[in-house]
């Protein structure tokens, strides 16, 4: 029998908050501004969920240049995120379920800690989180297990008791690696097709369905909330 559900793990973007357009804007500008060949919007989504750092590998081998790329694009997209930015149709609600039902919360992304401060602050999720992994504070990055087993051992968590909420392969490679239980966000910029590789173990066709998988775990006996003790959304 699965043991039941005690702690959800969440990707940012694409996952939390639309934030895909300035991402891809943001790496468009920065290779502008270096004059670097141009690259296409799907070319920068394979890397979507990694740190910048592995995104502008492909393209240099600079330390220095290296530096001014991650510069660049953190100054525009710091400039133009709170335009741009917003948080998906029902996150919020499914993400204030989650917390009513008992359960603990936390997010393990790709962007560094000021950068992910900003968009959950901006999504009214940044005290709804009571543990942040990120990109600037793990060795080994997303799709490296490090980022949610860091996660899972903040929290003192189990791993067998906890899902892993993103919208990349690289997130449910982590997760995957990790022993937790993934669970794929279509509602991001990435659909079926190419995420079936990574087999996640749920399907979320919106964050309503996060609800209902949660609140069918909450129904089971030993559960973190028993049956009807909270009203999904």
């Amino acid at each position: 029998m699965t043991p039941p559900l005690h702690t959800v793990l969440f990707d940012l973007d694409g996952t939390l908050i639309d934030s895909v357009r300035l991402i891809l804007d943001s790496y468009h500008h920065t290779l502008a501004v270096h004059g670097l060949p141009p690259r296409s919007d799907q070319e920068w989504l394979r890397g979507v969920g990694t740190p910048l750092t592995v995104q502008f590998a492909e393209c240099c081998d600079d330390r220095r240049l290296m530096e001014a790329l991650v510069a660049t694009y953190r100054e525009y997209n710091l400039a133009h995120h709170d335009r741009m930015v917003t948080v998906y149709p029902g996150v919020v609600a499914a993400v204030e379920w989650i917390r009513a039902s008992g359960r603990r919360t936390g997010l393990v992304t790709s962007k560094n800690r000021s950068g992910a401060l900003r968009g959950l602050t901006l999504a009214k999720l940044d005290q709804m989180m009571d543990v942040l992994v990120c990109a600037d504070e793990v060795t080994n990055p997303k799709p490296h297990p490090e980022p949610v087993e860091k996660a899972v051992a903040l929290l003192g968590a189990d791993a067998d008791t906890t899902l892993y909420v993103g919208d990349s392969i690289h997130d449910m490679q982590s997760g995957r690696a990790a022993g937790v239980r993934t669970a794929a966000a279509l509602w991001g910029p990435f659909g079926r097709a190419h995420l079936e590789g990574a087999a996640p173990d749920y399907w979320l066709e919106s964050p309503a369905d996060l609800v209902a998988l949660a609140g069918h775990d909450a129904s089971r006996p030993g559960s973190p909330a028993s049956a009807g003790s909270v009203a999904p959304p």
